[in-house]
């Protein structure tokens, strides 16, 4: 980490508004001690509102920046739910992001609603099936490579446990509950295909990068989507009207004849 990002972290925890030990904050951040209390007092010199002292704790001035933000109990309890499935689901990138946004919330509210943050029952538990640390990297690797619209090399095994390698597209990651699948246009098959995000056995991002093409866009591989249910549910409804037209005692019209 940069010592900027990590002057800029160390702000955002402090803007809790709860006193943080250097320790607590050192762990957090990976580093020393010593490396808190420096840049604690780097921040302090270039005028940051830091209160405290080593040995006991730090905290911000709440006055200090305050964005001019405010927010309903309802959209409280959306954005502590959005964190807590983001730190159950997400990649560990989008979980330290998850968290430094809802410590800059926390700070710019009213007592009354910061203690809603942690009166929310809403959780989204992983169990049974919870992320582990590979796919949470794979995860990062695969959403910075749709960012960029980077091609990636994979090595990919099916539910027979056969594994291919595959050249891929990276379009999007789709959430299904307790799975992710990655929508990509497969090189090898010439086609959309969808990939569960913990069957990926190894994932190189390329520095190739590629222009998402008419035919092979994300809104493509929907509109096809859609396509196909329509006529899943036209089929669906012929098929009922047969049946019911049987019940009746009617046969159906035969085209052929006059």
């Amino acid at each position: 980490m940069r010592r900027a990002d990590r002057l800029f972290r160390i702000v955002q925890l402090l803007r809790a508004g709860r006193l943080q030990t250097a320790r607590s904050l050192a762990e957090k951040l990976q580093v020393s001690d010593r490396t808190i209390y420096r840049d604690v007092q780097d921040l302090q010199l270039s005028g940051v509102p830091i209160l405290g002292e080593a040995g006991v704790g730090y905290t911000l001035r709440r006055d200090y920046d305050l964005p001019p933000l405010m927010f309903d109990a309802h959209e409280i309890t959306a954005l502590v739910l959005g964190s807590r499935m983001v730190a159950a689901w997400g990649d560990s990138e989008l979980v330290s992001a998850a968290n430094d946004a809802l410590r800059k919330i926390e700070a710019v509210l009213t007592p009354a609603l910061r203690d809603r943050i942690d009166a929310v029952r809403l959780y989204a538990p992983a169990m049974g099936r919870p992320l582990d640390q590979n796919t949470r990297n794979t995860l990062e690797q695969l959403r910075g490579a749709i960012e960029r619209c980077q091609i990636i090399e994979a090595a990919y095994s099916d539910e027979k446990l056969q594994v291919t390698q595959r050249r891929l597209r990276p379009m999007a990651l789709l959430f299904w509950g307790n799975v992710w699948t990655l929508v990509a246009w497969c090189e090898l098959r010439n086609d959309f295909r969808s990939f569960r995000a913990d069957r990926f056995q190894s994932v190189n991002v390329l520095d190739n990068t590629f222009t998402p093409e008419h035919g092979q866009r994300y809104e493509d591989f929907i509109a096809r989507i859609e396509r196909q249910i329509e006529r899943d549910r036209a089929a669906e409804r012929q098929s009922l009207q047969a049946l019911n037209t049987t019940k009746n005692g009617d046969q159906p019209a035969n085209p052929k004849l006059s």
